[in-house]
């Protein structure tokens, strides 16, 4: 029987690749600010442009997985992370410095977008009964990988000085280098025959996947635009110095996502995805709500980081659940359209909180950074709140189905 141990390993190192390319460059927002200039809307518009790139490749991904496969995606994926991870330490030196931060983000992003669509029907297609706790799992190494991201990056950034930035998305660029070659070894399981004959038109018949592409677009929302922003809210809003501000923010935050992520994970889909969705939703609405409305500046932290337990199924949940839902039809194609969905949420998300935060500064001229930034995250609310009604939703058209 054929193990696929390094197969796993070689996908939860994708997903660090994966949180090293979506957090790294929020980690340098006040140095980007301070030294080169970008306002909150520019810096939410890098955000931005990395999951608008990600959404094309996502599109693109949706038949070209089936052409080159699951082995040459993977590898390409993680070339052009390496490559735009190291183009971040070395464009912004060499040329305009926004432009060639700009151009890193965007080689890089292609590589995020590949990844996303590939890794997790690798994981979906290895042998095993318990996919959601799977699918669960392999997600905690993003989470885990932003733990380590943001605690090694906040080290060594305290230890070379703010200066030697650049050093650090170089540093980085070394995880997935080695993927590329562990990538090339592992064994995989073929795209069934059932999924490559699925039409893609055939996923839209049923109302599971219109729910889902709903569900993916208020996840990604929720999780980023609290994720994206806890580092400059933290430094900012609550008045602590940068490398507090990066330890009590992102780290946290990122912790408890793991934690949450992991829990599951080790469960044996005990609980089931559906009813554990609404759960996250309604935690995560609580925990944005105590973040922008406490005055106490620690329990108001205290929301920002549990957020990460709220978050942290929502994505490889709904993942799961879709793939549940329509069986042997799950294909690649399948997985494309929820990360594509998953992207737009993720990109909306910051956005909204840096264009509502520099419009509130605009129209309040005696407004605090804090002000701003609560009244960023407050707008961004709103998705969790559309997460439960999603959940709500998925429940009741589970229980009428028998019916219907």
């Amino acid at each position: 029987m054929t193990s696929y141990r390094s197969t796993k390993l070689a996908c939860y190192l994708g997903y660090i690749t994966q949180a090293i390319t979506i957090n790294l460059a929020p980690l340098f927002f006040v140095i980007f600010g301070k030294s080169y200039g970008v306002s909150y809307t520019e810096l939410g518009g890098l955000v931005l442009l990395t999951f608008i790139l990600q959404i094309a490749v996502d599109s693109a991904m949706i038949k070209l997985t089936y052409v080159i496969g699951y082995r040459i995606s993977a590898v390409a994926a993680h070339v052009f992370s390496a490559a735009g991870l190291v183009m971040l330490g070395i464009l912004p030196r060499i040329i305009d410095p926004f432009g060639g931060i700009l151009i890193s983000v965007a080689v890089y992003a292609v590589g995020g977008g590949m990844t996303e669509v590939v890794i997790s029907p690798i994981i979906e297609s290895l042998p095993g009964d318990a996919k959601a706790s799977s699918m669960s799992l392999l997600h905690s190494f993003y989470s885990w990988g932003l733990v380590a991201v943001v605690a090694i990056t906040t080290v060594v950034l305290k230890t070379v000085g703010d200066a030697m930035w650049w050093v650090i998305p170089i540093m980085w660029a070394a995880v997935p280098f080695f993927n590329i070659f562990f990538f090339l070894g592992v064994p995989l399981v073929p795209i069934s025959k059932e999924a490559q004959g699925t039409p893609v038109r055939a996923y839209f018949r049923s109302p599971v996947m219109y729910l889902a592409i709903l569900l993916m677009i208020c996840g990604g929302a929720s999780e980023m635009a609290m994720s994206q922003w806890a580092s400059l809210f933290a430094e900012s809003g609550l008045g602590v110095t940068k490398v507090l501000g990066d330890l009590l923010g992102p780290c946290l935050f990122a912790i408890f996502m793991g934690f949450g992520r992991t829990v599951y994970g080790m469960s044996g889909g005990k609980l089931s995805i559906k009813p554990a969705l609404l759960l996250c939703g309604v935690l995560t609405t609580v925990c944005y709500l105590v973040t922008v409305f406490c005055d106490a500046p620690l329990l108001s932290l205290l929301g920002c980081a549990v957020c990460g337990l709220g978050v942290s199924l929502m994505w490889p949940g709904v993942l799961s659940m879709t793939s549940a839902e329509f069986g042997k039809m799950s294909s690649p194609a399948l997985f494309a359209f929820l990360a594509l969905a998953g992207d737009v949420g993720c990109s909306l998300g910051p956005w909204i909180t840096g264009k509502v935060s520099d419009t509130y500064l605009a129209l309040n001229a005696s407004a605090t950074s804090s002000d701003a930034l609560r009244a960023g995250l407050l707008a961004a609310c709103v998705f969790p709140i559309v997460m439960i009604i999603g959940c709500i939703i998925m429940l009741f058209y589970k229980k009428r189905k028998p019916n219907g």
